[in-house]
């Protein structure tokens, strides 16, 4: 309902009626949000202003006219009040009343006429019943802040009105009458605050007052109401017009306009800023030019979107959990979502993503928006984030991380009492909840945000959930699912040569579609028995296809194979292109490309799995996506990463390694088919055989799997570490808070799935005490649950749950790195190296003896020492080289790290992954893998001993070797591979180019760019560029803040209170 407005307008009379003539006042803002101009009586602007101040009250007001046309308002009111005064049972706050009744009720006839959007409101209404409302207490509590965005709104004339009835009421306090005025004027500020409350109903007016406000009341007695509203008119009227920019004034109304078309179009209008779904209309014309998303749905939001983003439970800021196949255009919701929290709400926003490539990914594609919207995009992956985050003045941050990264941030965000700072947190994948240890991280940091942070709206989103009420249960969340897709999916098997529909409404599930048109050879019927070229042949290379493999070798043969087979013209295609993939390929090798690469590439073929380098494989999905690959022999990892999608996916077989295919991994594969915008279907095709059709029959028609709680199943990584810092952040430190807190879990939820041998609560228990036992707590756990012994953290705890260590080794890194303190080596950084290796890969390492052996004897004296200090003998190393029976006792897991350390040593020193996987004899793929790990574990290492003072040492030696393993390359190329998306190959062409510093590429041409930089198109140009744009912004603000912080003046210097 719009807001009535009151105005005073001036009825037409000659000059000779009028004792002197006056220009009127003319209105600087308006009170709508819409600023419109008012034009003069003849319509040629507004008039010029002229000075009032010799105007005396007579002749000001001795014949005004009234609000709604009558020429005797002020006659009228002394009449009024006059004849209801007459009478004795009537109270001079009564006769208020019924006077503005009668003055409202006028009002309410004449306002469509009289007035507009832009015209100055004047306050009309009786002081007196103001005054008897209103308490100092009451004046104390207003809110200033609105006050002032009221007042902004406001006609100059009142402004210096309300100014000068201040000053006024401040000089004459002495008086009961003076008291009395200041009470009114009071009253007037507080409803000039809302201007809603000048207009309130009857049942406000008619509300009965307590004696004490009556005998205020009786003040008002020895004056008239007329005098009263003669002489705030009189005050409004001689106000002087304040003077401001016209620029400011149109810039204004610009932003009132689409603040008031947002009003309209959204319910919670005092969160809008804009009128696509309550941002600004930029964010519309962004999402065009940076995704192309107008082109690839016909429209920026279809249906389903627009029915999500519509949601009661949305407007309502309830958590949501929603469910859409792949490609069904899920992430464009959750954008818009975090852009309404970080424009409208200003609050932060966190958005946890399952793989590190897929974080870079996201940072590069948000980057342009944070640019043009004024938001921060902060990267929290691998050793990348800050604990805690930089508490942001002005700025509001997106913060996008991995599971583990996501975790860490939400702890230091609890400890640091900054937990409701963060208004969304968006989960994609939200399946991952079942994903073994890293699931269990994820419900963790859920759970601490369910439970710390009531505020803070949860978004989980998934293409594969089935017990959704589980999940619905643990984040009290709503749900929402819908099938549509942009491109319609087609399901296929295949048995021999024949290809059947997936058909649930026939009796085995299946329904023949057609026979493989493919003359083989018998030599061919040999090398591909399953038909595999037939079915790549009649997609490429016009379009695009996937043949997801079961193993890494297997995906290598498969393409060896198909290539083997291609008849010469699949060279031809986009044969430049291919060649230059292969050069830029041997860059990034150094020199060295893989054999096999180079011989599938000139046939549009490639390989993707973990066998590759980050640089590797960014490039062939880089090439994939421009069309110069046509096929990619992937395993299951391509699935659930980048998004990749082709005309034709074929699974060459139902299995994952050893395992049979799960039905989620199915939904992945088969929904990468169909490229939206380009194909008008996809197609997916699983190779069956005949032993394996019952399975598959299953398979393709069974329900998805359940999600289930792993915090039990990863002991250490689970229930352990939730219970230690539950403790360590104060969340619960008795066993009964720790009780109440585990049943807000998945766990909890889902308890009755649990034993029978052991209750929750005695799991719990056992798991309390055995953090005692690790001494990673202190305390006693009561038997009595009522008692409210409290739990404590030592500092080896602590250091353990701000560090993410794995509680299995926390106590172990600790005895080494006390050891390190009596002789850390530091003539290299082969001992450093050697602690920051991690522990959880020594499992799948099996160290050559002759390349160990070989390496050993390479080691300086002092190396030779960390051998020693470690516990690695060279006579157990030469003995296990020969053959020799082992009959010393020596830890493996100790002679297997030290075996990674040599690597990540070599690789230091030679900064070439390629040259030591060929030395170690190891995949290059395992090689990055190790390199990954050792930089994330090494930040894990500095958070831990940066609690522990006496590893103080540590921690100046641990940054920098973080930031070595980190970025692995030449000094001068990290701050170019500080940018997402940036690695070794892309910063290496860039610092040729001249590009050596951030600041050279956040103020980069893209055009320059992509004509400098070999292989780099248009759209890759400008992410570079907006992401060191944002990296440099966000460099900036943090130096800000830090400046800030240092001139900030404290408020509790000695002396001054």
């Amino acid at each position: 309902m719009a807001e009535p407005k009151l105005a005073v307008r001036r009825k037409s009379r000659s000059s000779a009626e009028r004792k002197r003539s006056r220009a009127p006042v003319q209105p600087v803002a308006a009170s709508s949000p819409v600023a419109r101009k008012r034009p003069n009586s003849d319509g040629e602007g507004p008039p010029a202003e002229a000075p009032c101040s010799n105007d005396s009250e007579e002749d000001m007001f001795g014949d005004y006219d009234s609000f709604y046309g009558n020429d005797s308002l002020i006659a009228e009111v002394a009449d009024i009040e006059h004849k209801y005064l007459q009478d004795k049972n009537i109270d001079v706050k009564a006769a208020g009343e019924i006077v503005l009744g009668n003055l409202q009720s006028g009002v309410h006839q004449k306002e469509q006429d009289n007035f507009t959007a832009s015209q100055t409101v004047v306050f009309l209404k009786s002081d007196k019943e103001s005054a008897c409302q209103m308490c100092d207490s009451d004046r104390a509590d207003g809110n200033q802040e609105l006050m002032e965005f009221t007042l902004d709104d406001l006609p100059s004339s009142q402004l210096l009105c309300l100014k000068k009835m201040d000053e006024l009421s401040s000089a004459s306090r002495t008086s009961p009458i003076s008291k009395g005025r200041d009470e009114c004027v009071n009253s007037f500020s507080e409803k000039m605050r809302d201007p809603l409350s000048f207009y309130a109903g009857a049942e406000h007016r008619n509300r009965p007052t307590d004696s004490s406000s009556h005998s205020k009341c009786v003040l008002f007695k020895s004056e008239s109401l007329k005098d009263h509203l003669k002489n705030a008119m009189t005050g409004n009227a001689r106000a002087q017009t304040l003077q401001v920019s016209k620029t400011k004034q149109l810039k204004e109304a610009v932003l009132s306009e689409e603040i008031f078309v947002a009003r309209k179009a959204i319910e919670y209008s005092s969160l809008d800023i804009g009128p696509f779904y309550g941002l600004p209309s930029k964010v519309k014309d962004l999402f065009r030019q940076l995704r192309g998303i107008e082109t690839l749905y016909g429209s920026v939001i279809n249906e389903w979107q627009h029915d999500c983003l519509m949601l009661e439970s949305l407007q309502q800021r309830k958590n949501l959990i929603y469910s859409l196949p792949t490609s069904g255009g899920k992430t464009l919701v959750a954008e818009i979502i975090i852009l309404q929290e970080l424009l409208c709400r200003q609050k932060d926003v966190l958005m946890i993503l399952p793989y590190v490539a897929i974080v870079q990914e996201k940072v590069r594609g948000l980057s342009s928006f944070g640019i043009e919207l004024g938001f921060l995009v902060e990267e929290y992956a691998g050793s990348k984030g800050r604990f805690p985050p930089i508490k942001r003045r002005v700025k509001k941050s997106l913060y996008i991380a991995t599971i583990e990264k996501g975790h860490a941030l939400v702890n230091s965000l609890i400890e640091t009492e900054r937990i409701c700072d963060l208004g969304l947190v968006v989960v994609d994948e939200l399946h991952m909840l079942g994903a073994g240890s890293r699931g269990a991280v994820l419900e963790i940091t859920l759970a601490k945000i369910l439970y710390t942070s009531k505020k803070t709206q949860i978004i989980g989103m998934s293409a594969t959930l089935n017990n959704v009420g589980d999940l619905q249960k643990f984040l009290q969340a709503e749900y929402y699912t819908n099938n549509f897709r942009p491109v319609e999916l087609k399901e296929y098997i295949k048995i021999r040569d024949t290809i059947y529909a997936v058909d649930s409404k026939t009796q085995n599930g299946f329904a023949f579609s057609r026979l493989l048109n493919f003359k083989y050879s018998s030599n061919l019927e040999k090398a591909d028995p399953d038909h595999i070229i037939a079915l790549v042949t009649e997609v490429i290379p016009k379009y695009s296809c996937l043949i997801f493999c079961p193993t890494k070798k297997n995906c290598e043969n498969v393409a060896l194979m198909v290539c083997k087979y291609l008849k010469k013209e699949f060279r031809a295609h986009k044969e430049k292109e291919k060649q230059d993939l292969i050069k830029n390929l041997k860059s990034i090798g150094n020199g060295t490309v893989c054999p096999v690469l180079k011989k599938i590439i000139p046939f549009g073929i490639a390989y993707h799995h973990s066998g590759l380098t980050n640089d590797e494989r960014k490039t062939i999905e880089e090439a994939y996506s421009a069309g110069v690959l046509c096929l990619l022999a992937c395993t299951a990892t391509l699935a659930a990463g980048v998004n990749l999608p082709a005309r034709r996916v074929i699974l060459r077989a139902p299995y994952v390694g050893n395992d049979f295919l799960k039905k989620s991994q199915y939904k992945q594969m088969t929904g990468r088919a169909g490229r939206t915008g380009i194909d008008s279907a996809g197609e997916s095709i699983l190779i069956v055989q005949e032993k394996d059709k019952h399975l598959v029959q299953d398979l393709v028609h069974s329900p998805l799997e359940n999600c289930y709680s792993n915090l039990l199943l990863e002991l250490t990584k689970g229930i352990q570490s939730l219970l230690l810092s539950l403790v360590g952040l104060k969340i619960a430190v008795t066993h009964e808070e720790v009780d109440n807190f585990m049943c807000c879990t998945l766990l909890g939820v889902q308890q009755q799935l649990l034993s029978k041998e052991k209750s929750f609560s005695e799991i719990i228990k056992d798991g309390l005490e055995n953090l005692i036992e690790k001494g990673l707590l202190k305390g006693r756990i009561s038997e009595d649950h009522n008692s409210k012994s409290t739990l404590t953290i030592t500092p080896l705890g602590k250091a353990t749950y701000k560090g993410s260590i794995d509680l299995a080794y926390c106590n172990i890194l600790y005895r080494e790195l006390k050891k390190g303190l009596e002789g850390l080596v530091l003539e290299s950084s082969l001992h450093l190296l050697y602690l920051s290796t991690p522990y959880d890969m020594t499992s799948t390492c099996s160290p050559d003896w002759m390349i160990y052996l070989r390496q050993f004897n390479q080691l300086s004296a002092a190396e030779q020492k960390v051998a020693d200090i470690v516990g690695v003998p060279e006579s157990f190393i030469t003995k296990m080289a020969s053959g020799q029976t082992i009959r010393k006792n020596v830890d493996h897991a100790v002679v297997n790290r030290f075996y990674l350390t040599f690597v990540l040593y070599t690789l230091l020193k030679e900064t070439n992954i390629w040259s030591v996987s060929e030395k170690f004899n190891l995949s290059r793929g395992y090689v990055q893998n190790l390199l990954n790990s050792a930089a994330s574990f090494s930040s894990c290492l500095l958070h831990f001993c940066e609690e522990l003072e006496e590893f103080w040492v540590y921690k100046a030696l641990l940054t920098e070797l973080t930031k070595q393993l980190t970025y692995c390359v030449k000094t001068e190329l990290i701050p170019l591979m500080e940018v997402a998306g940036v690695l070794e190959a892309r910063a290496k062409q860039l610092y040729n180019a001249g590009y050596k510093t951030l600041a050279h590429l956040a103020y980069a041409n893209p055009e320059t760019l992509v004509r400098m930089i070999e292989h780099l198109s248009r759209r890759q140009a400008k992410q570079i560029i907006s992401s060191a744009k944002m990296l440099l912004s966000e460099k900036a603000e943090a130096l800000q803040e830090e400046v800030e912080d240092l001139l900030k003046v404290p408020t509790d210097i000695p002396g001054t209170h």
